[in-house]
């Protein structure tokens, strides 16, 4: 297991890569499992070269970003307040939504943490589904 202290948007992670097999590794992140694909096979071994001054070369593949394209004009997008499991989707694409009208269960820490809707509107998209683990700032959903 080879673990990792990150600082994402100024906030502190440890993450723990458990596995990897072909472009899927399974890592935990603060403690919550994720499945991570990469573009192309990863290693489970790095290779690794001594040249002649001592120094170490190692070949390591960068993970794919998956970048959500801006929202249209006049949408809101809800996101994740921590990092978590969602348990419960209570709504669908196409419903209409009042503001504080529950759309989701994330647990996170053990706690249950009932995601609301923040505006009036229709659900535009939803980005997550039951099971899904989530990171904090991540992309739940969107609405017009």
């Amino acid at each position: 297991m080879k673990e990792y202290k990150l600082k994402i948007n100024g906030n502190d992670y440890s993450v723990n890569i458990t596995d990897i097999e072909d472009t899927i590794a399974e890592v935990e992140v603060n403690g919550i499992p994720f499945k991570v694909e990469f573009d192309r096979t990863v290693k489970k071994n790095p290779s690794v070269t001594r040249p002649v001054n001592s120094s170490i070369q190692t070949t390591v593949s960068k993970p794919t970003t998956t970048v959500t394209p801006p929202t249209v004009s006049g949408s809101t997008e809800i996101k994740s307040p921590l990092p978590g499991v969602i348990l419960e989707v209570s709504v669908k694409e196409g419903d209409n939504v009042k503001k504080g009208q529950k759309l989701m269960v994330l647990e996170a820490m053990k706690m249950e943490n009932v995601i609301e809707s923040s505006t009036d509107g229709k659900v535009a998209a939803i980005k997550v589904g039951k099971g899904d683990s989530v990171l904090e700032g991540a992309s739940l959903i969107i609405i017009n």
